[in-house]
């Protein structure tokens, strides 16, 4: 018998600057810092999947990167998807894809911490 996986259980956006990073997910996304975070990171009390903004990895450079993440889909749930857009557009945050019907409710994409890609459903 193979040995498989269960799925993802962590996910970290690596950008230039952690801390800008860490309080536009705070700010704007109402996130909460976990307890503990390693020195190089900061790491946010998510359901059910720990998320986290880190330092760039030895040998990643994003200087020339317009788009980090490119192909790369992340999503958030969120009480109330409707809100959460007119929060982040009263805030001045590019929203990408406007708002949606999807399998998982009303959803729309925007552009997170360094130009990250994120999308919100739920509500």
């Amino acid at each position: 018998m193979s040995v498989t996986i269960d799925g993802p259980d962590f996910v970290a956006l690596q950008v230039r600057d952690v801390d800008a990073a860490a309080t536009f997910c705070e700010q704007h996304l109402g996130l909460r810092r976990a307890a503990v975070s390693p020195p190089h990171a900061v790491v946010f009390d998510t359901k059910p999947t720990p998320f986290a903004v880190r330092a760039l990895l030895p040998g990643i450079d994003l200087a020339d990167t317009a788009r980090p993440g490119l192909g790369v889909v992340i999503w958030f749930r969120t009480a109330d998807a409707h809100q959460l857009h007119d929060q982040l557009t009263a805030a001045g945050i590019k929203i990408l894809t406007p708002m949606a019907n999807s399998p998982f409710g009303p959803m729309f994409s925007f552009e997170g911490p360094e130009g990250y890609t994120l999308t919100a459903h739920g509500g």
